[in-house]
């Protein structure tokens, strides 16, 4: 089976041209297994633990109730591909950047911070935007 993986390294993906919101929000609580309250609670406890593969992939297990160091779970999950971070609810509603260092380990970035300015002006990443929510007009 070959593996897809969702994982960039060097990179500063910012918020989506049709983000709602200036600054990071936590998403709602109430919303517990929601993907960004999941995506959220991943990487605010662990920033620069995880990957991006790691993120969606303990984000599936989570949600599905499956252990999220069974390899082969795991393998079946990016036997297909997934969509990457660019696609999370973080980057699209809440205000929330990823940086991707080196390695491709990722922390979140609110969007109102002066680090946030500074990876977005950072010439030695690469740069993407989060995907739009909607489509352009």
């Amino acid at each position: 089976m070959a593996e897809h993986t969702t994982n960039y390294q060097s990179t500063f993906i910012e918020v989506s041209e049709d983000c709602p919101i200036d600054h990071g929000a936590e998403p709602p609580i109430a919303e517990n297994l929601s993907i960004a309250a999941l995506h959220y609670r991943l990487l605010s406890e662990r920033p620069y633990g995880l990957t991006s593969d790691d993120v969606l992939f303990e984000t599936h297990a989570l949600r599905k109730g499956i252990d999220a160091d069974d390899a082969e779970a795991r393998a079946e999950f990016f036997s297909k591909g997934q969509t990457c971070l660019r696609s999370s609810p973080l980057s699209k509603r809440y205000g929330w950047g990823t940086h991707h260092d080196a390695e491709g380990r990722v922390a979140l970035v609110p969007r109102d911070s002066e680090e946030y300015a500074s990876l977005a002006a950072d010439p030695s990443l690469a740069h993407a935007r989060a995907m739009r929510s909607s489509r352009a007009q």
